[in-house]
């Protein structure tokens, strides 16, 4: 039992705590810049969206595309995946708008629905730009943000740009403060990551590539965002970072919303294991150790937390049963934060709530995974 103590403890440190210390010691002793600059000649870019029963969202999207201060030339491709509503016809009534910047927007259908996968892979093939931009429907970029990404590559190192995600005030989140400190985390490991090296994946809302080092992904692939930057570094190119391409969203309502999206980001990163076995090799796949550090280990973190408590309960001495009281006082928390909402307006108990939600949605992920659901979920 104290052996199943120690072991637990260290690996749960490491996951949140020793792996972004690592993460800083490599910025601060070997640290890798990137030569950023405004090329002589800028890149046609081509912005693929996937898209299905948009309509609610679509038009405004195109109308914030249509706000990108970028130099160059621009395609938009919209890919309706089997959209049922009018998502078609209202993105091809903004055609005019983009003629008369001289850029284009294709908008592409069909049906009945094949998944993102299928989407993005059909949307890139009729991509003409050097540069392909990957964004969603939903959130919104800032008039920069291509011109941001398209800088980086002025590196020829770097491979793919992964921009800076950032959510608005939502005066009815009841998880606003939670998320925002969970998201603060995860941003500081991935700047991190950049600074050293290349990130482990990219954020799905906006993130660009060279068109070239596109590998199609698999059609029941959940997490394009991590797939294609991986195999991207495994081309020997760096995907990494740039907090100044900024696209903005809101705040999921409550834990319950957040639930569903986490359980469907948490299930991508098991079924890498299956669909993606070569980046699990540590002697092909130069970004193995932040793989396993970054995603991998966060989704062994709930099995390994009812050990710790296990066995600090039943190994001998005063300190494993000290250690024991404040596990118990969290799980109490959580349990009355569940019973009573109202609770929830504390922020530590808010807080413990949240965490427990995300280790939790990494379990559902699992057999969402393992039982071979993962292919009803569309993002």
């Amino acid at each position: 039992m104290p052996f199943i103590f120690w072991f637990t403890v260290l690996f749960v440190s490491y996951t949140y705590i020793f792996y972004p210390m690592l993460l800083y010691l490599l910025a601060v002793l070997r640290p890798k810049p990137i030569r950023k600059e405004s090329p002589v000649i800028w890149p046609a870019v081509s912005v693929v969206i996937a898209a299905k029963d948009e309509e609610q969202r679509i038009g405004s999207r195109l109308e914030n595309l249509l706000q990108q201060k970028y130099p160059g030339t621009l395609e938009v491709i919209v890919v309706s995946d089997g959209s049922t509503d009018h998502t078609v016809d209202i993105a091809r009534s903004s055609e005019p708008k983009f003629q008369s910047r001289g850029w284009d927007l294709n908008v592409l259908e069909y049906g009945p629905s094949k998944g993102k996968p299928f989407a993005l892979n059909l949307g890139v093939s009729k991509a003409k730009g050097q540069l392909i931009v990957f964004a969603d429907s939903r959130q919104k970029f800032d008039p920069n943000a291509i011109r941001e990404l398209v800088e980086n590559f002025s590196d020829k190192e770097i491979g793919a740009v992964s921009g800076e995600l950032l959510f608005v005030e939502s005066y009815d989140s009841q998880i606003e403060t939670a998320m925002g400190a969970y998201w603060k985390y995860e941003k500081m490991v991935r700047k991190l990551e950049s600074k050293t090296g290349s990130v482990t994946g990219a954020t799905g809302a906006i993130y660009a590539i060279r068109s070239e080092l596109y590998k199609p992904i698999p059609e029941e692939t959940l997490l394009d965002d991590v797939l294609i930057p991986l195999n991207i570094i495994q081309q020997g190119y760096r995907v990494i970072f740039d907090s100044t391409a900024r696209a903005f969203d809101v705040v999921s309502k409550d834990v319950e919303s957040e639930w569903k999206r986490k359980v469907r980001t948490l299930a991508g990163n098991w079924q890498l294991i299956s669909i993606a076995p070569y980046l699990f090799n540590p002697f092909t796949n130069k970004q193995w150790w932040r793989l396993m550090s970054h995603k991998i280990f966060r989704l062994l973190v709930p099995f390994c937390l009812p050990l710790l408590l296990v066995s600090s309960i039943f190994s001998p001495g005063l300190f494993y049963k000290a250690c024991a009281f404040p596990q118990a006082i969290f799980y109490a928390s959580v349990v009355m934060a569940w019973k009573y909402p109202q609770l929830q307006q504390i922020s530590l108990v808010k807080l413990c709530y949240f965490f427990f939600m995300l280790n939790m949605a990494a379990v559902a992920g699992f057999f969402y995974w393992i039982t071979g659901r993962t292919e009803k979920i569309w993002g």
